[in-house]
């Protein structure tokens, strides 16, 4: 039976992807930690929030247009920061920074990205933000920060919910590393999948772009156990553009963050992959909206698979929603055109719930459209 390969849906990229990489890659961009449980959880409580529709209110003429410091987006979604997100396919890095361009929307370059930073803010056409991961070697953590400032980023996000990487039983049984360590079992899973590999082996492994010389070496796997306040008040007296502090669900932090001087929070679980039983990101931000109140800046991401999910996001309290995951398999499944045919797929599923909600736009939707 033929099976249309367009994607549709984010089950369509997620199903693609699954066939075309080796199951390796596969696991480690969708496994997260544990059991999954964490993950799943966060899932089910987006998906059971339902919305209430309104009839006859004259939505003839919607605008997708988000805000984000100030600075208008062509969309109400951008995107979250990965970690060699070239795994999915060679040059996926640049096309995420060319989506980015097109559309006017924050792309989150990652310390662990594939891509130097100072060809993805290019590319980007400035519409990027670097993501630091505190390494323990504060000395290497500025000459990346000195880097980010000299090739013009203005938002640099910390991400501090990863005190040590989170297990991830699905990355342990295929013996996942960076780089590879090519065993009987990764030698057999890349001949399976010889699309993916013959284009890898083309182009050369993921590398870290960020680190060599200088800069040092980055292992995803070392302890990042010593940031604390203390750092994060150094960091702030250093950066003079805005700072994103992301990895956030306790409303305790939130509100000592605030005091900070920090510009923006971004509520995260990562994608559930590091505490298993943390508590589901989409209440987390909810309360910590509470907390803060309406005027301080939240972001968000975690869970996040179509256009009805980026409003219930909008609902529950966020400024601005990140995706991470879909564009990957977006990707791996398509290529370019999986990209934009995913970023399609979203924004026309933002545009029918909000004419369904009785909106005009992503502004003006409230708590109350949630039953």
């Amino acid at each position: 039976m033929f099976i249309n390969s367009n994607i549709h849906t984010f089950s369509d990229a997620r199903r693609l992807a699954q066939k075309k990489l080796p199951w390796m890659v596969y696991d480690y961009i969708d496994g997260s930690a544990g059991e999954g449980l964490g993950e799943s959880l966060n899932r089910e409580i987006i998906s059971h929030l339902r919305l209430q529709s309104r009839v006859l209110k004259n939505v003839e003429h919607r605008s997708l247009k988000g805000k984000v410091f100030d600075k208008e987006t062509g969309l109400p979604f951008g995107i979250a920061p990965m970690g060699m997100c070239n795994l999915s396919m060679p040059g996926a890095d640049l096309m995420l920074a060319r989506l980015a361009a097109k559309h006017k929307i924050p792309v989150g370059v990652s310390t662990a990205a594939s891509t130097p930073l100072e060809k993805m803010i290019e590319t980007a056409e400035g519409n990027a933000w670097f993501q630091l991961y505190f390494g323990g070697d504060e000395s290497v953590t500025n000459k990346l920060v000195d880097r980010a400032e000299d090739c013009g980023y203005e938002v640099l996000t910390l991400t501090v919910d990863v005190a040590e990487v989170g297990r991830r039983p699905r990355e342990l049984r295929r013996g996942f590393k960076m780089p590879f360590k090519i065993g009987p079992s990764q030698f057999f899973d890349f001949a399976m999948h010889p699309r993916w590999s013959l284009k890898t082996l083309f182009n050369g492994p993921p590398a870290l772009a960020n680190f060599g010389g200088d800069t040092g070496h980055f292992d995803r796997t070392k302890s990042r156990a010593g940031a604390d306040w203390e750092f994060l008040a150094r960091l702030r007296e250093r950066w003079q553009g805005k700072l994103v502090v992301k990895g956030v669900l306790d409303v305790n932090d939130a509100i000592k963050l605030k005091s900070a001087g920090v510009d923006a929070i971004q509520v995260s679980s990562h994608g559930g992959r590091q505490l298993e039983s943390a508590p589901p990101a989409i209440n987390a931000l909810s309360n910590i909206r509470e907390a803060l109140g309406k005027e301080f800046p939240l972001f968000y991401d975690s869970g996040i698979r179509n256009g009805e999910d980026v409003i219930k996001a909008y609902a529950k309290g966020a400024d601005f929603v990140m995706l991470g995951r879909p564009f990957l398999f977006a990707i791996a499944a398509k290529g370019e055109q999986g990209l934009a045919q995913l970023s399609d797929v979203l924004k026309e599923e933002v545009s029918i719930a909000l004419a369904l909600l009785g909106l005009c736009s992503i502004n003006e939707i409230h708590p109350n459209i949630l039953l």
